[in-house]
């Protein structure tokens, strides 16, 4: 296996080729990409995330793409609604449990992935970006997420940076919890 240094080098000329963009050779599968990384290098991903959106203009100046955070997703997604100040004050007032059931409805993986297509414009992009899957935990799971956002995505390519590990047939955010069975998504850098 490549060093973590070694796997992020390779980011960016993955997400370039024009293999990943065209979805080629995927033979019916959608084009959803994961980068698993273990989650005490969540701040050096951030970090790497910025220096890929820098990059990517200067190497394909004709791609357009679009970065996605989850969490910053979902918190405007509950200001949008007016949720966002009652959320808080549940939480302060009865515990993370109730502001889980609370929000369990309004942040239904469908209507986030509504939002997320909102944001993310697969039509007007080439690529999405996905980041923030470790922070948006545990109002929203990601396998869910990507679940809804299949038929929604048309053929823009997804890549999403994930806090924990990929093993082609399920995700375990964290590297600790159960495993959540997802298999429709491929390992960006191996």
């Amino acid at each position: 296996m490549l060093s973590f240094k070694s796997r992020l080098d390779k980011i960016i000329d993955r997400l370039i080729s024009s293999e990943l963009l065209s979805n080629a050779g995927l033979g019916n599968e959608i084009g959803f990409y994961i980068f698993d990384y273990p989650p005490e290098y969540e701040l050096e991903v951030r970090d790497h995330i910025q220096f890929i959106i820098r990059q990517l203009p200067k190497k394909k100046p004709d791609l357009k793409f679009t970065h996605i955070n989850l969490f910053e997703l979902i918190i405007n997604y509950l200001k949008k609604r007016t949720l966002l100040d009652r959320a808080l004050q549940i939480q302060q007032q009865k515990g993370d449990q109730e502001l889980l059931k609370v929000l369990k409805g309004p942040l239904g993986a469908e209507k986030i992935a509504k939002a997320f297509v909102e944001e993310a414009q697969p039509q007007e992009n080439d690529l999405v970006i996905v980041s923030g899957v470790g922070s948006a935990f545990p109002l929203l799971r990601s396998h869910n997420l990507l679940n809804n956002l299949h038929a929604l995505m048309e053929d823009t390519p997804l890549v999403m940076f994930y806090p924990g590990i990929y093993t082609g047939q399920g995700l375990r955010l964290f590297g600790k919890l159960k495993e959540t069975n997802y298999y429709r998504a491929f390992q960006l850098v191996v």
